[in-house]
């Protein structure tokens, strides 16, 4: 199985129709059983239509036509972007589920923060996705442990689950976001893997991240259980597949259980 987490920026990027066939070629080159994505958007205003949408049309396109999305509003950006959260699979939906993590429920404060599940059918066995975009921790109005209290408590029910996406936190910050999730029992896959790279997929400034000038590690694939990865690696990064984001992907590949 191959899983991939990206924090897409969508319509914020330049050419980013470009980069929308950048990305459906690498997941028809791949074969990625399902994909996370965040800050996917849409805007009437704009003339843009839903980013997830028109990549699994391209993907259809492509001849992938197992593949569909399913995607929900988090929050209004850039003023006119109606911006979410969305889930890509070449595999049936068994259920699908979407749900608030901030105390901010208003779609018009861009701190309202959604999570997209999606129950997925693999080896005749029910797997749970999650597609998240959490803050920060020192954030005063919706700290990020809030959220991730909201999440891991529906997360820690099912039977296999995986946490996808950008989480805002670095491994290197004790006592944040990263290890908070660990201590809630959830497993880094990048940790897991026999093989991985460097893990960096963000470099510089960014939205959100102004100041920063470090390389940092905060797109994760988060797994409730110890699972064999084959292998951890960052794409879209300019070495191993061009950039499609000001994030780059983490793509995994998972042993299938027996």
């Amino acid at each position: 199985m191959k899983l991939l987490t990206l924090n897409c920026h969508s319509w914020q990027e330049e050419n980013p129709l470009e980069k929308l066939d950048l990305l459906a070629a690498a997941i028809v080159d791949n074969g990625y059983d399902v994909i996370a994505l965040q800050e996917v958007s849409q805007s009437e205003e704009a003339g843009r239509e839903n980013y997830a949408k028109l990549l699994v049309e391209k993907l259809h396109a492509l001849g992938q036509t197992a593949y569909t999305y399913i995607w929900d509003l988090c929050h209004f950006g850039y003023d006119i972007y109606e911006e979410g959260v969305a889930i890509v699979t070449a595999h049936p939906v068994i259920s699908q589920d979407s749900f608030f993590i901030t105390d901010q429920q208003d779609v018009r404060n861009w701190k309202t923060r959604k999570i997209v599940k999606a129950v997925i059918e693999l080896n005749g066995k029910p797997v749970s996705f999650y597609s998240c975009h959490l803050g920060w921790w020192q954030d005063k109005e919706e700290p990020a442990k809030k959220q991730l209290d909201r999440l891991l408590e529906r997360a820690v029910h099912d039977e296999c689950s995986f946490l996808m996406g950008d989480f805002n936190g670095a491994p290197s910050v004790r006592g944040e976001n990263y290890e908070y999730v660990l201590e809630a029992g959830f497993f880094d896959t990048y940790t897991l893997a026999s093989e991985k790279d460097e893990g960096v997929t963000v470099k510089g400034r960014i939205d959100g991240w102004n100041g920063n000038t470090d390389d940092l590690r905060i797109d994760y694939i988060f797994v409730n259980q110890p699972i064999h990865v084959l292998s951890s690696n960052v794409v879209f990064n300019g070495h191993n597949k061009l950039i499609v984001s000001d994030h780059f992907g983490v793509e995994i590949e998972i042993l299938p259980s027996k």
